[in-house]
């Protein structure tokens, strides 16, 4: 096992700058000693030639007495203690250890509770037994520290004495860190505070609030993809979000919601892919593909979906929090990309269908997420982008014959472990935006048309219908009747009586 200078004193790494001149260590030094093919983590640690410790941006620095001795064992200890666990370090290393290597470095500290949890891991990732005897004592140990990420109940493995609480599957499990942002909105209660709302509202005016929300929300969807669907396409859509956590989640369902996005089958191959897959543009003059993100390869697919269905089974069972369980699930997904087409819609719909199946949402009361994430639209791709970008810069592909992409080397990992973190943060700022913001935007946006409705029936007893033209023709031309409405519509009005409506709209709609 080549140990030699496993941490070597840097100013950059991977074109990351050290506030400092320091010593790289943990998972830093492990990946540049090993050269493993792997994201950069979001967090390095640096030991500092200098007393003083302390976070900044991307590294966290420690004084001199943190250092770990230059093995790998103890880089590995480092690595669990003070920066949790990574999988796709894990089983990067792992494939270029030999088993006979993996077996000695575990019996280093045969008892200690981090040489247990890389055993463990090893035999998690690889289904494959090392040649060890069971512990028949010590303390049982938490795979995942949960100070520093999120992690479920979990159950024993005795074998190793470890409790494994990883929030997944081994065919599956992206893991999330423990930042304050998010640790303030898990312990702000999301749920109480959206059952709280709702239950002030009256059931008449937020039901016919989830109407225009349902249109709302699925218009959102077609648009973040770039495409103006028609009225009936989006109500389609529409009422396939509102049964959100109804059915199962399978390959089945999955295809069966592409069914429904895409309208026209003729120039769509419906089902998963049996081709490779990006997102991006072709070169106009060439037609050479240029993506921005890359799909897991084809040949993956079955697996990587059977696991995420598997996790997200897990994960309802194991109550982990449902908005960091629709992180990882719905990101999931759309990092996948099984489809040629419609991947985008069902991410967010895959959202709905967590958040309802786990009782964050009641089903069949629509929770319009996509619009915020419309509104949030640049942050949105910036978020997709933290993850393809990377991965991006470790895929080896070429252009086939038809302008696709072929992929070289073996991808699968990147799709099943990746840090979800900017993700779940995400997410969650645009579920708060949709209690916050949205969903109240749209009640009182009606009990205003209520109230101006009200009026205009008491003076003019105008038909429904006709009240709904006036308050649109009002709301586009800010407040006032254009001259071609005084002359056509409501030829009958008065001028006192238009100026009457246009104050009242005024006073209703602007406050």
């Amino acid at each position: 096992m080549n140990n030699n200078c496993i941490s070597q004193k840097i100013t950059v790494f991977r074109g990351k700058i050290t506030p400092e001149e320091g010593f790289l260590v943990g998972y830093g030094a492990i990946i540049l000693h090993y050269d493993l093919k792997v994201p950069v983590p979001n967090i390095l640690s640096l030991i500092s030639q200098k007393d003083r410790k302390y976070q900044k941006e991307e590294w966290q620095v420690f004084t001199p007495r943190y250092k770990p001795n230059d093995t790998l064992l103890k880089q590995l200890v480092f690595a669990l203690k003070y920066e949790g666990v990574n999988l796709l370090v894990f089983k990067k290393l792992f494939e270029i250890l030999s088993t006979h290597e993996i077996n000695e470095l575990v019996q280093i500290e045969p008892l200690s509770q981090y040489s247990r949890k890389i055993w463990f891991l090893y035999e998690w990732l690889f289904a494959d037994m090392l040649d060890i005897p069971d512990l028949n004592r010590g303390n049982f140990a938490d795979l995942i520290d949960e100070k520093i990420q999120f992690a479920v109940k979990g159950t024993r493995s005795s074998r190793q004495r470890i409790i494994n609480n990883l929030p997944g599957t081994p065919e599956f499990c992206p893991l999330i860190y423990k930042t304050e942002k998010l640790e303030k909105y898990i312990a702000s209660n999301v749920q109480l505070q959206k059952k709280n709302y709702l239950s002030s509202i009256h059931k008449d005016v937020m039901q016919r609030a989830s109407s225009f929300l349902l249109l709302k929300d699925s218009q959102a969807s077609f648009t973040i993809e770039g495409e103006s669907p028609g009225t009936k396409r989006a109500l389609r859509w529409g009422k396939a979000i509102g049964e959100a956590g109804k059915n199962p989640l399978s390959k089945e369902e999955l295809l069966r919601l592409q069914g429904i996005i895409i309208e026209s089958k003729r120039f769509t191959k419906l089902g998963f892919r049996t081709e490779g897959g990006f997102v991006g543009e072709h070169d106009r003059l060439t037609g050479e593909p240029i993506p921005e993100h890359i799909s897991a390869k084809w040949q993956d697919l079955d697996k990587l979906i059977d696991g995420l269905i598997h996790t997200a089974q897990y994960l309802e069972k194991e109550k982990l929090d449902p908005v960091l369980t629709a992180t990882s699930i719905a990101f999931g997904f759309v990092f996948i990309h099984p489809f040629s087409d419609g991947n985008g819609r069902i991410h967010r719909f895959l959202i709905h269908h967590i958040l309802a199946k786990m009782g964050l949402v009641q089903q069949g009361v629509i929770f319009p997420v996509s619009a915020s994430i419309l509104d949030k639209i640049d942050e949105y791709r910036i978020i997709l982008e933290s993850y393809s970008h990377p991965v991006m810069e470790l895929i080896e592909w070429e252009t086939t014959p038809e302008h696709n992409v072929k992929v070289l080397n073996e991808t699968i990992n990147f799709y099943r472990y990746f840090d979800a973190t900017k993700q779940a943060e995400f997410l969650f700022d645009c579920v708060f935006d949709t209690i916050n913001r949205i969903i109240p935007e749209e009640v009182d946006y009606i009990l205003k048309y209520d109230e101006f409705k009200r009026f205009i029936d008491d003076q003019f007893e105008m038909p429904d219908k006709l009240v709904a033209t006036l308050v649109r023709f009002l709301e586009q031309n800010n407040g006032q009747l254009s001259n071609r409405a005084r002359t056509k519509e409501f030829a009958k009005l008065k001028d006192k009586e238009v100026n009457e409506i246009e104050k009242v709209f005024r006073e209703v709609f602007e406050g």
